[in-house]
C-alpha cells in the first residue's frame, strides 16, 4: 500500500495534505525518513512512526452504538441526524455502514461496521441470526398471543412471518414483553402486534445474535467491540 493512502485511512488527513506532511520529513519507516508519498509499505509488517507517534493500522472497525430514537439507521440523509454523524472523525474516516436498519424511533443495539462479508453474513435471511427486543405495548399481551407469534402471524400485505419467540415480562393494559425474530421486515415488530389488535409504543433492540446490548453505553454512545465478540459474531451459527 502506498504510504499517502495509509496516512489517509488512518487520519491524517486527505491525500493531497498527507503530501505536504510527508515532505515535512516526519514519518519514519522502519526508522529510515520517508517523503515519496508513493512508497509502498506493508501495513503488517512495517513499523510506520508519524512526529514519534507508531501508526497502528486496521483494515475493519467494528462498532456498538445504543441507537437513541430520531436518528436514522443510515450513512447520509438529507433530511435529518444518521447514525454515521454520531460517530468521531477517526471512526467516520473507515467509512463504515449500519447492520440492518433500526426504524428511526427504534432503540438500542446496533452494530456498526465496515466489513461487508460478516454484515451479509449478519443479515442473510439463511442464517436466521435472532434478533431480541425489549417492547411496551399499549394492550393486554396473552398467552394466545405468545401461540400465534410461535406460529407465524399474517402482516398487512399479507406476508406471512417465521415463528417469533414472545415472552411476557408484565401484562396489562400496557404490557412489557420481549420479543425474538429472525427476520427484519419494514416495522416488523409494530406489524407483528398490530396483526394481533395491539399497538407498539415503545421498542428497543437488546440482542443480535450471541451479542447482547452494552448497557453501560448511554443513548448515542458507542464503543469498539472486542476481539472476541467479533470472532463470536463471525462464528455465529444459529443451533
Amino acid at each position: 500500500m502506498r504510504i499517502d493512502k495509509l496516512l489517509s485511512n488512518m487520519g491524517f488527513g486527505s491525500r493531497k495534505e498527507v503530501k505536504k506532511h510527508l515532505k515535512g520529513g516526519g514519518t519514519v519507516v522502519n526508522g529510515e525518513t520517508v517523503k515519496d508519498p508513493k512508497f509502498q509499505v506493508d501495513p503488517e509488517k512495517d513499523t510506520v512512526i508519524v512526529h514519534g507517534e507508531e501508526v497502528t493500522y486496521k483494515e475493519f472497525v467494528y462498532l456498538m452504538m445504543n441507537k437513541p430514537p430520531g436518528v436514522l439507521s443510515a450513512t447520509e440523509d438529507t433530511e435529518g441526524e444518521t447514525v454515521i454523524d454520531l460517530l468521531e472523525m477517526e471512526d467516520q474516516i473507515f467509512n463504515p455502514f449500519p447492520v440492518g436498519r433500526l426504524d428511526k424511533e427504534t432503540e438500542g443495539l446496533l452494530l456498526i461496521t465496515n466489513d461487508g462479508q460478516l454484515s451479509h453474513q449478519l443479515l442473510s435471511p439463511k442464517k436466521h441470526v435472532p434478533k431480541t427486543y425489549f417492547s411496551i405495548i399499549d394492550g393486554e399481551v396473552t398467552e394466545e398471543d405468545v401461540k400465534a407469534f410461535a406460529e407465524g402471524v399474517t402482516l398487512d400485505d399479507g406476508y406471512e412471518t417465521k415463528p417469533g419467540e414472545l415472552e411476557i415480562i408484565s401484562s396489562g393494559m400496557r404490557s412489557e414483553i420481549n420479543l425474538t425474530i429472525t427476520e427484519g421486515k419494514f416495522h416488523q415488530v409494530k406489524r407483528m402486534f398490530e396483526s394481533v389488535g395491539k399497538r407498539v409504543i415503545y421498542l428497543k433492540r437488546i440482542s443480535m445474535g450471541p451479542l447482547p446490548l452494552d448497557e453501560t453505553l448511554e443513548l448515542g454512545e458507542y464503543r469498539e467491540l472486542t476481539d472476541e465478540e467479533v470472532e463470536e459474531l463471525k462464528d455465529y451459527k444459529q443451533e
